[in-house]
C-alpha cells in the first residue's frame, strides 16, 4: 500500500473520521519512532489486551493507526463474543483476532498458524496477554486431509499454500490437519478463516464442525484469491448456504446487519451468520467498546 493510500485509509477509517489530524499524528509518530528506535514495542490495545509490533507488520501497524484494522469484522467479534465462547482462528498470523477474542473478551480459542516464524510471534503475543491457558496454538496448515504441503514463508500477512506450478524461493513444508480432527467434541461459536484463497480446502475438512448448531457465525476472507488454486467462490457460498448460513455486512456504529445476496463486495472478508435473531440479540446487548476515544 502506498503512503497516499495508507493515509486515505487512516483518515477515512470510521474510528478516525472525527479526528483526522490526530490519526495522521499517530501515523507520523509510529513512522518516525520506529525508525529512530528500531526493534519491537509493546502496544496497549483494547480492554487491557496488548501486542508486540515491529515496523512493517501490516496488520498490527494498521491496528495502531486505526484502532481496528478490519473495523466491521473485528468490531463484530468484540460485540458478539462472550467469555464462555470458543473462538477458532484459522490463519491466525501473529494473533490480532485471537487477542481480541481471548484477551479483550476472555473467550477460549484455537489458533492455527502454519509458518514457524509467524507462529513464534503468535506465541509471544499469547504469553504477553497471559492467555496461554485459554488458547491452544497449532503450528499447522488447515485443509481437507492430513499430511504436509508446500508453503511460502516470507510474505507477512499474505503467506499461502504454494499452488501447482508456482515458483517461490522461500518454500517450506508444513503439516496439514483438518478442523474436524482437531475440534472433535468441541463446540465453537465463531470461526475466522483467512487463508489466502485456500478456503475451499478448509471447509472441505470441516464438515462436522460446520454442522454444529453452536456455530452461529463465520468470518471468511473472500477476495478472489481462490482462483490461484482453481477454486470458485460461488461454490464456497453454496457450501455455506447448504449449512444454513447467509451473508451479511455489519455496521458496528449502529449495530445493524444488512442482508447480502452473495459475498461482501465492499470488504475482503464476508460475514456468514446462521441464526440472525440470536446474533442480533447478542450484538444489541453487549457493552460498548472504546478505541481512540470513540465508543461504539
Amino acid at each position: 500500500m502506498s503512503v497516499l493510500n495508507l493515509l486515505k485509509f487512516i483518515t477515512t477509517h470510521p474510528l478516525n473520521r472525527d479526528n483526522k489530524f490526530k490519526s495522521v499524528l499517530r501515523f507520523a509518530k509510529w513512522q518516525i519512532g520506529s525508525r529512530l528506535v528500531p526493534g519491537e514495542i509493546i502496544y496497549n490495545w483494547i480492554n487491557g489486551s496488548k501486542f508486540i509490533v515491529r515496523n512493517g507488520e501490516t496488520g498490527l501497524t494498521g491496528n495502531i493507526y486505526a484502532g481496528l484494522y478490519e473495523f466491521s469484522h473485528m468490531a463484530f467479534l468484540l460485540h458478539v463474543l462472550r467469555n464462555d465462547d470458543l473462538f477458532i482462528d484459522v490463519g491466525a498470523n501473529v494473533g490480532s483476532y485471537t487477542i481480541l477474542a481471548c484477551s479483550a473478551i476472555g473467550a477460549s480459542g484455537y489458533a492455527f498458524e502454519p509458518v514457524p516464524s509467524t507462529y513464534k510471534r503468535l506465541i509471544e503475543n499469547i504469553f504477553l496477554n497471559h492467555i496461554e491457558n485459554r488458547v491452544k496454538c497449532l503450528n499447522v496448515c488447515v485443509g481437507n486431509e492430513q499430511g504436509s504441503i508446500a508453503f511460502t514463508s516470507k510474505m507477512d500477512t499474505t503467506n499461502h499454500v504454494i499452488a501447482s506450478g508456482e515458483q517461490n524461493d522461500n518454500k517450506i513444508n508444513v503439516e496439514v490437519t483438518k478442523l474436524d480432527k482437531v475440534l472433535m467434541g468441541k463446540s465453537p461459536t465463531l470461526i475466522k478463516i483467512d487463508v489466502e484463497g485456500y478456503e475451499t480446502k478448509v471447509l472441505e475438512g470441516a464438515v462436522e464442525t460446520l454442522k454444529k448448531q453452536t456455530l452461529h457465525s463465520v468470518i471468511m476472507e473472500l477476495n478472489g484469491s481462490g482462483t490461484h488454486y482453481g477454486f470458485d467462490e460461488t461454490r464456497i457460498l453454496k457450501m455455506m448456504f447448504n449449512y444454513g448460513f447467509r451473508t451479511y455486512s455489519y455496521n458496528p456504529l449502529n449495530r445493524t446487519l444488512v442482508n447480502l445476496k452473495g459475498k461482501d463486495s465492499n470488504s475482503g472478508n464476508t460475514l456468514f451468520i446462521r441464526d440472525k435473531s440470536f446474533v442480533l440479540d447478542r450484538l444489541n446487548n453487549s457493552p460498548k467498546v472504546t478505541i481512540h476515544g470513540k465508543q461504539f
